[in-house]
């Protein structure tokens, strides 16, 4: 079957469905369908919509903003890779797992470009970055968002679990804004820069929403003063959120990863 008829017999379940109707098969299409069956499963996490768009917004603020200025691969400074998409760092991936999630998603020519970049962080990244830009290479949002919700959102959402047992059971939101964390600064725990990321294990055992959000607040040492005000604000943002998460959901507000 022809990908457009598929996705157009997709994008015609979802409109029933009463969701967005964006023809990709992601965790929310997924949460309805199940949601619809009665089909129950062990999922690594249940974030909400709402913790979902937020960091959608904190990677690249919209859909038309994206389109304007983010097609293009970026650095984003410190000790980030190469990013594309919606905050997909290539520095923090292998070649081999940048060639499984966007084989089919770019071109040939686009995707050898991309493998250049993997595991490369930091100044080394910037310098590779500007190379790959004068490449002129492209990503369309499209293959930004599917990559997103088929690929790198279940790939974090497991990462997060691993790292903070019993995760599962705080609110919705709660889980979205770790999920957001790790998928900002990755999972590794160890050494001085990561001491907060470390403290919130604790705290997540405890089920300590407020102790949680202190802890994404206390981290903003590490960018203070250094041109990084996006970061600082995306942490007050997620410490916000967790402070409120206790709030009346419907079904209809989770989503299944």
């Amino acid at each position: 079957m022809a990908s457009t008829q598929l996705k157009a017999r997709v994008k015609n379940i979802q409109r029933h469905l009463g969701i967005t109707a964006d023809g990709i098969i992601g965790p929310m299409t997924l949460s309805k369908i199940e949601q619809a069956l009665k089909i129950k499963q062990d999922y690594s996490l249940k974030v909400s919509k709402q913790g979902l768009r937020a960091i959608i917004k904190h990677e690249i603020s919209s859909k038309a903003y994206y389109e304007k200025r983010l097609t293009k691969a970026c650095w984003p400074g410190g000790n980030s890779g190469v990013t594309i998409g919606i905050g997909y760092d290539l520095g923090c991936a292998t070649k081999t797992r940048i060639k499984a999630d966007l084989q089919g998603l770019v071109s040939d020519a686009t995707l050898d470009q991309l493998v250049r970049a993997a595991g490369v962080r930091g100044v080394k990244a910037k310098r590779l970055c500007n190379a790959i830009c004068r490449t002129k290479i492209k990503v369309p949002y499209a293959a930004a968002e599917k990559l997103f919700y088929t690929c790198t959102l279940p790939d974090y959402a497991k990462r997060t679990r691993r790292i903070y047992p019993g995760i599962e059971n705080l609110t919705a939101d709660a889980q979205s804004m770790l999920l957001s964390l790790v998928y900002n600064r990755g999972s590794k725990l160890t050494g001085a820069r990561r001491k907060e990321m470390l403290a919130i294990k604790k705290h997540v055992k405890k089920q300590d929403l407020d102790s949680i959000a202190k802890e994404f607040q206390s981290m903003k040492r590490l960018w203070q003063d250094k041109g990084l005000e996006g970061l600082l604000h995306r942490r007050d943002s997620e410490a916000r959120m967790i402070k409120k998460s206790k709030r009346r959901y419907k079904e209809s507000d989770f989503v299944h990863l």
